[in-house]
């Protein structure tokens, strides 16, 4: 696929604009700023999911509160999450 070339002004190619990573990025920018204030390198692209959830499953695209707690549910499926406890040395609980 290719993008659009804004060098001659073109900012759209069919139903692909410039305007939807703009926003993407906008909202996540704003996200990082006023929600979560900090952001190491090593936790990116954790964040980085949390937001492309949010934006695939929003309700301009038809999806409700309720499809998209379903959703989020079936991506736990299969996975623990795990916790070193205080007081001992390379135990996982």
């Amino acid at each position: 696929m290719k993008l659009s070339n804004h060098s001659i002004e073109e900012y759209v190619r069919g139903d692909v604009h410039t305007n939807t990573v703009e926003n993407y990025f906008s909202v996540f920018k704003r996200g990082m700023l006023g929600t979560y204030q900090h952001c190491s390198e090593k936790h990116l692209h954790r964040y980085l999911a949390e937001f492309d959830f949010r934006h695939n499953n929003r309700t301009a695209l038809g999806v409700n509160d309720g499809e998209s707690a379903t959703e989020l549910a079936k991506g736990i499926v299969g996975k623990r999450l795990t916790y070193r406890r205080p007081n001992s040395k390379n135990v996982q609980a």
